[in-house]
């Protein structure tokens, strides 16, 4: 047991004393959903008022139908729009009557026992605010991501925001519970009318007024994401750069009202997490947005950074946020982006040239200097690994080809050893394919034939693959074992052959990814019988790669695209007939693998692709 939740606990009922605030605007369809769940709770809730801004649909004839039944529900019609949703959740919450609130918006809904758990966790530790697990629900898929599940992954007790820093990172206000009075005494409110970002700001003055903080693993609050939906919602709707124009005008806020309450550390952080994840998310996204979109955002951000000072940069100056910024900081016109998204993404990943300056030390660039000394500092587990994939379905055996770049040296300084394979369902996590772990190997110098440039390939160990066939069995496998598609058609063999470094000069001139210090490949056979199990579905591939002395680091691999690669193919299966493969890169570069077994996938594929066609 931590030393914050060393508290004893009154494991009594708490009597019911809940009030839970549902705002809505123009959203029949899932409003009074929203307001049963809380209804559902039980007898911890005592009230639900529900505030409808302003709504043209008629969601408030739906809302008076239903108080008519429900005596605990109470309806307040604004008579106007505010145009965000801070208004509304200030004028719930001058309503409620409880000794606590909660908010809920009208397009979610809390899962059963969510206010009894934080009641509870927020009456036995005497807790100003009590926090749950907050999931994301994409629909309509409904595959759940949990937000911020390191904080709440054990019961604990806080008793003063600081000892928590990493509190700043879960700016949502709906996964909570709030003692109305604390709410009051403090002057804790919403930013009013149209203003997107409002919990941010919020969630600040909470932290502000140094409140004890009752955190629950329990899933408290279910955060339904629409993305095709008509109107998206303010976090989802990027597509403006007004919409970056606000959260950084709202991370600013936040950071003003710690730093004025004394919360230094606090605001610190603030800081800090809006370099790891708030900067992160847009620049992966930066190169799909027009040139003017790019150039204001660039604007912008710098504006941002300029703020920062010395002791911003200083902490942790090696994560790639901050490298990302200082980037950013030193170019006056966007520059590098592909690159950037690479190093935005999660896990980070640091792609070729690795330049030097004039003595020798990292930089980003030849054209950009920004120093990477503090590269040489970080822990190898953390180091933003690069691997360059490329996947070529195959009637003889469908195979993955990876590279591992060094970088400055510290790749080959730690000794990489192997590498494990995994691809993980994108609708269910928790189904994962797994490929066998396989020792090192060496790649002889000077191996790589004419031809292969940007493949990531490396010729076959026992000399080098006559010039015309690159790609077609890019390692030697391990230990003797059979070349690659060999067996039945439609066979899909597990297993990998192994990496080999690649000597310094070894890479021919003009390769895509010239690498200064080498690298090391492999090959790996995708079962795609074993993918293809689950119908049709999305795969991300993601990896392992062990060094000599034990320590390992999860990455993800950067996608490469040219003649032939990132194509849909027809693959013959003997368990399905034939299986739809098609290796695409994400947002942020990565390989990812979308299959789809026999012919109603098939057709599956094709009415949807005739679908995009219509529309």
């Amino acid at each position: 047991m931590n030393a914050e939740s060393e508290t004893e606990t009154d494991t009594r009922t708490p009597p019911a004393d809940v009030a839970v605030v549902v705002i809505g605007y123009d959203d029949a369809a899932h409003v009074t959903d929203a307001v049963r769940s809380a209804l559902a709770q039980g007898p911890a809730v005592r009230e639900v008022v529900a505030v409808d801004d302003c709504s043209t649909d008629g969601s408030a004839g739906l809302l008076h139908r239903l108080a008519a039944s429900e005596p605990r529900l109470r309806v307040i019609r604004r008579r106007a729009n505010s145009g965000g949703c801070g208004t509304p959740r200030n004028t719930g919450l001058d309503a409620v009557t409880s000794s606590y609130v909660m908010f809920l918006d009208s397009d979610d809904v809390l899962p059963p026992g969510a206010a009894a758990a934080l009641l509870e966790a927020a009456e036995g530790a005497h807790a100003e605010v009590a926090g749950g697990l907050c999931v994301r629900r994409e629909l309509p898929s409904g595959r759940e991501v949990p937000w911020q599940a390191r904080l709440y992954a054990l019961h604990a007790v806080v008793p003063h925001p600081a000892r928590r820093p990493r509190l700043v990172h879960d700016t949502l206000c709906v996964n909570k519970l709030y003692r109305t009075g604390f709410l009051r005494a403090h002057g804790i409110r919403f930013p009013e009318g149209r203003f997107p970002y409002e919990d941010v700001v919020f969630t600040a003055r909470v932290l502000a007024a140094a409140p004890r903080i009752a955190l629950v693993p329990d899933r408290v609050y279910v955060w339904h994401v629409r993305r095709s939906a008509g109107r998206l919602s303010i976090s989802l709707d990027r597509s403006g750069v007004e919409n970056w124009r606000a959260r950084t005008e709202a991370c600013r806020q936040a950071y003003e009202v710690l730093l004025g309450a004394g919360q230094k550390e606090l605001a610190r952080a603030v800081r800090a997490k809006f370099l790891d994840h708030d900067l992160r998310m847009y620049v992966r996204e930066l190169g799909l947005r027009d040139a003017a979109y790019r150039r204001a955002w660039w604007e912008l951000t710098r504006a941002h950074l300029a703020q920062y000072d010395a002791d911003d940069w200083a902490r942790n100056p090696a994560a790639p946020g901050r490298l990302i910024g200082r980037v950013v900081l030193a170019a006056p016109e966007p520059c590098d982006l592909p690159r950037l998204r690479e190093l935005a993404a999660r896990p980070a990943r640091l792609c070729p040239p690795y330049a030097r300056a004039a003595d020798g030390s990292p930089v980003w660039s030849d054209a950009l200097p920004v120093s990477l000394e503090p590269l040489r500092a970080r822990p190898v587990r953390a180091l933003p690994l690069a691997v360059d994939a490329e996947l070529r379905p195959c009637a003889r055996g469908t195979r993955l080809r990876l590279r591992l770049h060094e970088l400055y040296g510290r790749v080959a300084q730690a000794g990489p050893e192997s590498v494990e394979v995994e691809w993980l369902h994108r609708d269910d996590g928790g189904v994962v394919v797994r490929e066998t772990a396989v020792p090192l190997a060496p790649c002889p110098s000077g191996s790589e034939p004419a031809g292969t440039a940007g493949s990531g390939a490396v010729a076959l160990a026992q000399g080098p693959e006559p010039a015309g066939r690159a790609g077609s069995r890019a390692v030697a496998l391990a230990r003797g074992a059979e070349p690659a598609g060999a067996g039945p058609a439609g066979a899909e063999p597990v297993g990998a052959v192994a990496l080999g470094p690649c000597s310094q000069g070894s890479e021919p001139g003009g390769a895509t990814g010239c690498v200064r210090g080498g690298a090391w490949s492999a090959e790996v056979a995708v079962d795609l019988a074993a993918l293809s199990a689950l119908g049709e579905g999305t795969w991300d591939l993601r990896l392992r790669i062990r060094f000599r002395d034990g320590v390992s680091r999860d990455v993800s691999a950067h996608a490469l695209t040219g003649a032939g690669l990132l194509r849909r193919s027809a693959v013959p299966s003997a368990r399905y007939g034939v299986v739809l493969v098609q290796p695409y890169a994400t947002h942020s570069g990565a390989l990812a693998l979308r299959v789809a077994p026999g012919v109603r996938g098939v057709l599956s594929v094709a009415r949807a692709r005739l679908r995009r066609l219509l529309h």
